[in-house]
């Protein structure tokens, strides 16, 4: 008789396992903020830089330390009640001193200088 070499059992009488039903998940993306965490904690501080300067002014965008768990979606929430704004995009990268930061991209409604000038960074 054959058998199998992982489980040293004969490979023809071997009892084949039913398979195991899997639990279906909640599919819905859940923010890893606590609910107790407020939008000026998402939020640390602009950053005012030369490359930001010229992202205000050519692609109307701002950049924002924030905080590390801060998801898209969070940061988005945050900018948008804090500042009164529309927010159309936000990308966000870990820098390799390990600070979360976001460029977030202000509709053509309401330009990023005007916003920088409301809080004292220009």
């Amino acid at each position: 008789m054959a058998e199998d070499k992982k489980t040293g059992k004969n490979s023809k009488t071997a009892k084949k396992e039913a398979p195991v039903e899997k639990v279906a998940e909640d599919t819905a993306k859940k923010s890893y903020l606590p609910e107790e965490m407020d939008v000026y904690e998402v939020i640390k501080h602009p950053l005012s830089t030369e490359k930001s300067l010229r992202l205000m002014e050519s692609e109307n965008k701002l950049i924002f330390a924030v905080h590390m768990k801060a998801q898209k979606k969070d940061i988005k929430r945050a900018i948008e009640e804090v500042f009164k704004t529309k927010v159309v995009k936000v990308n966000t990268y870990i820098t390799s001193k390990s600070e979360k930061r976001a460029y977030v991209k202000f509709s053509n409604e309401t330009p990023a200088i005007d916003i920088a000038t409301n809080f004292g960074l220009m």
